[in-house]
């Protein structure tokens, strides 16, 4: 009896922390208020109630990107970076799963990944169940030297990586 009690803790535990059933994450407000602040965003590809399909339409020069969370993730962030690559800003927020053939094909491609301590509150749902990252797509500046990796806690830069 007690085994099964076991199993289904297991069950729940894998439900919560590895499929995606909640696949929106409304972006917190303030953390997207200092994201604005910082990059001035134009366009948002993944609206709440879009009457398009992000996936397949033109990116503004300034995007900020909050995809739906499931298996179509990888989908965004291949397109995020085909954006990049048109000389193009493309921010993302999405879950730090450095463990994902798109984390890095894509992602380690990124001008900067910084990782945010603990877990992001989202307002309708509560702290979410994965930790989560900012990516940047930076445009390309000559000459430019970029940090690749940015730990950020509390508004802090803490370290970075140039090359």
């Amino acid at each position: 009896m007690h085994h099964g009690r076991v199993i289904i803790f297991k069950l729940i535990f894998l439900k919560v922390h590895f499929s995606s059933l909640n696949l929106k994450w409304k972006t917190p407000k303030e953390l997207y208020k200092k994201l604005d602040a910082e990059f001035n965003f134009n366009y948002d590809p993944c609206p709440v109630d879009p009457d398009f399909d992000g996936l397949v339409v033109s990116w503004g020069s300034r995007s900020f990107v909050n995809p739906p969370y499931g298996r179509e993730i990888q989908k965004w962030i291949k397109k995020g970076y085909e954006e990049h690559l048109k000389n193009k800003l493309v921010v993302f927020l999405i879950p730090s799963r450095t463990d994902t053939r798109y984390f890095h094909d894509y992602i380690m491609k990124a001008n900067e990944i910084r990782f945010i301590k603990g877990r992001l509150h989202f307002s309708e749902k509560g702290p979410a169940p994965f930790p989560s990252c900012i990516v940047v797509f930076k445009k390309k500046v000559e000459g430019a030297i970029n940090p690749l990796v940015i730990f950020v806690i509390r508004d802090i830069v803490l370290f970075a990586l140039w090359f």
